[in-house]
Formats: C-alpha cells, sequence, structure tokens
C-alpha cells in the first residue's frame, strides 16, 4: 500500500513540512509518480513510527538515525539513559517542591532548605502568604510548616508556658557577663526578654533605665509580674515588638543585651541592625550556640544544620563579630548549671506530656533536641560574647 504525503502525515501525527524533513534526512525514502505527487510505503510508515519510539526516549532524529541504519550504540544509550535519569530526578523535585508549597507534601523539608539557601527572601515570602511577622519568625524557627503551624504552636506553648526558662541560663552567668563590663550603664536596651530571669538580675544589679522587648506578650506580663513582686517595676520597661522592627530611638542606649534571641535574626543581621541603636562605643552582650569542635558528630551536625543553619565555632563567630563593627571585650562559655536549668525541667515536662500528646510534632521535636543535647553535650554550647562598639 502506498500513500501520499497528506496521507502519511495524518496517519503518523506530523506535518507535511516534517515527513518533507525525515525525507531530506533519509530517515524515509518518498518516491514521486509521473503526476508528481510524491507516495510512500508501508515500510515508511513503520519506520516513522519506530523513530517516533525512539524520538520519545531522548535520541535526536540523528541518532535515531544511527541506532536503525546501523548497530545499536549501547554507549549512546546509556548517556541519554543517565540524562532522563537526572531530568526526572529534577522533575520530581519540581513537584515535591510544588506540592510542598500547597501542602500536599513534605512541607517541613522545603522551609528547611529555603531558611539554609535564602533566609531573607523566605522570611518575606511568608509574610506575603498572610503571616504577620510573629507567626512567621515561629513558621521559620519551629514548626516550618504552614499547615500544621496553629497546632504545632498551640502544643509547642501548651509545653512552654509553664516553664520558668525557655532556654539556657543561669543568675550567675548573667553577673559574669556584668562584671567584664569597664563602668555601669544607664540605659539598656534588652531584646528577646522571654519571661526575664537575665532581666530581673539586670534589674537588681543595675542603676539604669531598662527596656525589654519580647514578640511574645504572655512572657511579658510574666515578667511584670516578676518585677512587680520584687519591688523593681519601675526600672523595667516592657515593649511587645519584634526585634526585627525596633521602635526604640538610634544611639539610645549604651548597653544592649540579648540571650539567645540574636539567632532569630542572624547573629550578623543582628549585631548589624543593634549597633544602631547604641551609643559611640556602647556595648552589646549577646550568646549564641556554638559548636566547640570542628568535628561534631554526624547526628549533632545533621540536627544543627536544619533547626540552626547558622551556627558556626566560636572562632568563626568571632570573625564576624569584628567584622560587623565590635571589639571584643571577652567571651566564655555558659555554665553546666545554665542547661540543667533549662533542660532538666523541660525534660521532666516532656515526660508529663507524652501520654496526653500522643503524635504532637512539636513535642517530638522538642524530645529529639533533649535527647542530641544529654548526649552530645560537649560538641556545641552557648557561648556569652561582651562586645564594644567601635569607634566611628
Amino acid at each position: 500500500m502506498v500513500y501520499r504525503i497528506s496521507e502519511l502525515a495524518s496517519k503518523v501525527g506530523l506535518s507535511r513540512t516534517a515527513l518533507l524533513y525525515y525525507e531530506k534526512l533519509n530517515l524515509i525514502q518518498g518516491q514521486r509518480l509521473e503526476n508528481g505527487y510524491r507516495v510512500y510505503s508501508d515500510f515508511d510508515l513503520q519506520r516513522i513510527k519506530l523513530i517516533q519510539q525512539l524520538h520519545q526516549g531522548g535520541l535526536t532524529l540523528k541518532e535515531c538515525q544511527a541506532c536503525l541504519d546501523d548497530k545499536l550504540d549501547g554507549a549512546l544509550i546509556k548517556s541519554r539513559l543517565r540524562q532522563l535519569d537526572e531530568e526526572i530526578k529534577q522533575k520530581r523535585q519540581s513537584r515535591n517542591l510544588l506540592a510542598a508549597i500547597v501542602g500536599e507534601g513534605d512541607e517541613t523539608s522545603w522551609h528547611q532548605a529555603a531558611i539554609k539557601q535564602a533566609p531573607d527572601a523566605h522570611f518575606d515570602w511568608l509574610k506575603t502568604q498572610g503571616l504577620d511577622e510573629k507567626d512567621a519568625l515561629r513558621l521559620k524557627w519551629l514548626s516550618k510548616n504552614m499547615t500544621q503551624h496553629d497546632q504545632y504552636m498551640n502544643d509547642f506553648m501548651k509545653v512552654y508556658e509553664p516553664l520558668e526558662y525557655w532556654g539556657p541560663g543561669s543568675e550567675q552567668d548573667t553577673l559574669n557577663a556584668l562584671s567584664m563590663l569597664p563602668h555601669s550603664p544607664t540605659d539598656v536596651l534588652e531584646i528577646g526578654s522571654g519571661k526575664g530571669l537575665a532581666t530581673l538580675v539586670l534589674a537588681k544589679s543595675l542603676a539604669a533605665n531598662i527596656t525589654a522587648i519580647d514578640n511574645e506578650q504572655s512572657a511579658l506580663d510574666s515578667l511584670s509580674t516578676l518585677l512587680a513582686n520584687k519591688g523593681l517595676a519601675s526600672k523595667v520597661t516592657t515593649k511587645c515588638e519584634s526585634m526585627t522592627a525596633l521602635t526604640c530611638d538610634k544611639n539610645a542606649f549604651d548597653l544592649i543585651w540579648s540571650e539567645g534571641a540574636a539567632y532569630i535574626m542572624g547573629v550578623e543581621s543582628a549585631l548589624t541592625s543593634w549597633k544602631n541603636y547604641l551609643h559611640d562605643e556602647g556595648y552589646l552582650v549577646f550568646s549564641d550556640l556554638v559548636y566547640t569542635t570542628t568535628s561534631p558528630n554526624k547526628a549533632a551536625k545533621a540536627f544543627w544544620e536544619n533547626e540552626y543553619p547558622d551556627m558556626q565555632t566560636v572562632e568563626t563567630r568571632r570573625q564576624q563579630i569584628v567584622a560587623c563593627g565590635f571589639d571584643i571585650v571577652n567571651d566564655f562559655a555558659l555554665s553546666r548549671q545554665a542547661w540543667n536549668n533549662y533542660y532538666l525541667p523541660l525534660k521532666a515536662r516532656v515526660e508529663q506530656l507524652m501520654p496526653t500528646m500522643v503524635g504532637s510534632k512539636a513535642l517530638q521535636d522538642i524530645q529529639k533536641e533533649i535527647e542530641l543535647c544529654l548526649n552530645f553535650h560537649q560538641e556545641f554550647g552557648y557561648q556569652m560574647f561582651i562586645l564594644k562598639k567601635k569607634a566611628k
């Protein structure tokens, strides 16, 4: 049976132009009749269908011709297989990404990757999705899941609400850092005060006006009650606002204090921003979680790469501090007591809630952190840094 070019085109789903191009490449061999029409055989039809299959497999038309006219090139086919595998992998990643964004896939992994690779852009994107700054920060550092965020935070706060310490710290460590300042400040800004255990030490130890800032009103309420009970309420003004959008006057403080909170902004971003609120040659004291070894355990490193991607060694953090415009007056590791104050009550609280919070992702994450810190505490810890703003 023979086919005119229009008939062949209809049978194989190609245009007349495409068939003429096939013929130009000698993939098919048409014959011209006396009346001028070109016709093609059943063999041409079958050859085109075979070429289409090879083409769908990723071969070019010239490679298809080589496979049909000569011995099969195994190396070429294997090369195309590797290429297809990579394309499939990329397509799967693309699909997983889109599914994660709409809550139909592994959203947590996507947020973790975005936080690590593009933290500022990711944070801005969260706010465009209807989250206020407080919840955007909480999702970034805690839930990492938009669809389950509310439940996660409800569970998280259920664990932490009754606890005295929301992070490692001790009165003695705060006093130790205070003793390293060359003179007593008169205007102090505490950023990320939490329930105010450090605030209380500052208020008792300094003859200064203290402004304590946190974005969790319940924590500030606890702080206000604590200060009132100690007769220190007049020394501290509390403000519920974000550390990323401070409303304080620039150059207004001779000391900024922040225990365990700078990581929320990123240490370098925090230091660069907060420096503007200090007097010339003012002081900044902050604590940060750091590696105490250059070769941490794989499990510990994997955990912190997800939970705190910017975690550094002490030496790297020192270099960053200097680059941000500060001189380092001193630094020291927080005591073991600071960790015990935080983790022992937290561990007891988790054990208390486990029977009633089965399946809680927040509880599971907290439990994982406790186990890691108890098993590998010698490989990381909080470092307190006492800094002086460089003179202009």
